[in-house]
């Protein structure tokens, strides 16, 4: 039955019915949470072998006979270097490793910017009064953070089905030098899962922006998450960026996360020369370098990107089933009503649902007061506002498929309940 257009009696007896099952889901006293892309305990488990990699002094030793366990090596081990740049589609030496989070290399880049002028004829962004950055929405309510932290003014852009509105992004970027730049999730993006088109990339690479400084804060973080038999693919930014001559707008950052350990896993940053002797600056004063045994671990563990591939293989395995149950419960339970929408990824970690207008947050609140917690609406808009409160955020990772079988089921009812009450 579609809501939109049946009668104000029809509408309420739907409603009635909806508040019944509502009510008894209420009252089985569940506690299901769908709120952050959490690997499950199933995905954890598979790196386990991991830990035991290494079990002498001997085997501490990098392919260079550096002692993993002692300082040095600012940029990592060059083998766990070899392995990220197989996942960026860069050089090693454009590949710099850091600790276990690529946020906190995110936030640090940013911080980096905000102090130390890029350029001799340029200023730390912090001592620019008006400062801007771009925010492609629905996004990643993270990378909102560290730039609402360092008040930037957030301007957000729209998503469209291959990628940010480049016409928006354009005209911004070449008329405003007070813009410094934009964050992006290129590959299953967080939250629609979609991956941006080579027109959008190459366009990207094109940009000529009036600030000097302008950087494209380059988050791939899904970039091997797939799910599908016909994964997306994403063309190569830093080659693009070659052809241009436009080498130094992009800063990208993966991790292995959502691979390995969420809490222990190994990040990474890459860039032109030009930017990594940059961030090499600062990084020489604030250490001596990062868990170099950790990165040994990952590299005697996978040993190639091949052996990436086939433990990724084991992830999809896990994942795969929960999303179809996600977009299974969507499409049966909500399509006929007509009252939602949502994508429909090949990879990542997510699926974003846009309900009726003017009910996510109800929506929300009606599923935490039945046990299913969801990312609050208005996290994937800067500053938390959802100009049309519709987009809600779905993370089907960390509960077991017969968890979200119910969560699903709850939250279905809960979207059409939402949409009753403000329609009636």
């Amino acid at each position: 039955m579609g809501y939109l257009n049946c009668s104000k009696e029809a509408l309420a007896k739907e409603k009635e019915a909806l508040l019944k099952a509502y009510e008894s889901y209420k009252a089985q006293g569940l506690s299901l949470n769908m709120a952050r892309g959490k690997p499950s305990p199933e995905q954890l488990d598979l790196a386990m072998p991991m830990l035991d990699s290494i079990h002498s002094a001997v085997e501490c030793s990098a392919e260079d006979g550096l002692d993993c366990r002692n300082y040095g090596e600012l940029e990592g081990i060059f083998e766990c270097r070899m392995l990220f740049s197989d996942l960026l589609g860069v050089n090693p030496d454009n590949v710099f490793v850091g600790g276990n989070s690529s946020l906190n290399m995110m936030f640090d880049a940013i911080t980096t910017f905000m102090t130390t002028p890029l350029y001799e004829d340029t200023t730390p962004w912090l001592n620019v009064p008006d400062r801007k950055f771009i925010c492609p929405v629905p996004g990643y309510d993270r990378h909102f953070g560290i730039t609402g932290f360092y008040g930037f003014e957030m301007i957000p852009v729209p998503m469209n089905s291959d990628g940010p509105d480049m016409d928006v992004v354009e005209k911004l970027v070449s008329s405003d030098s007070s813009i410094k730049g934009i964050w992006c999730v290129p590959k299953y993006s967080n939250p629609t899962g979609i991956t941006y088109s080579d027109e959008v990339v190459k366009r990207f690479a094109a940009l000529k922006p009036a600030a000097k400084d302008f950087r494209i804060m380059w988050d791939n973080a899904y970039c091997i998450h797939d799910i599908s038999d016909t994964p997306d693919t994403l063309l190569n930014l830093m080659d693009e960026c070659e052809k241009t001559g436009n080498e130094d707008l992009p800063v990208m950052f993966c991790s292995t996360s959502k691979v390995t350990f969420s809490g222990g896993g190994v990040a990474a940053m890459a860039a032109s020369k030009y930017n990594m002797d940059f961030f090499k600056r600062r990084y020489n004063f604030a250490t001596i370098g990062f868990d170099k045994v950790n990165m040994l671990r990952h590299t005697k563990f996978f040993k190639n990107f091949d052996g990436i591939k086939a433990h990724m293989a084991k992830h999809r395995a896990i994942l795969e089933p929960k999303f179809n149950v996600v977009l299974e419960k969507l499409t049966s339970q909500l399509a006929d009503a007509e009252i939602a929408s949502w994508t429909n990824p090949n990879g990542g970690y997510f699926v974003s649902v846009n309900v009726l207008n003017g009910t996510a947050k109800r929506v929300v609140e009606l599923c935490r007061e039945a046990g299913v917690v969801l990312t609050g609406a208005g996290a994937t808009f800067p500053y938390g506002n959802d100009p049309d409160d519709s987009n809600i955020r779905i993370a089907p990772s960390f509960p077991s498929v017969e968890e979200l079988t119910k969560a699903m089921d709850i939250f279905c009812v809960c979207a059409k309940l939402a949409a009753a009450e403000k329609l009636s």
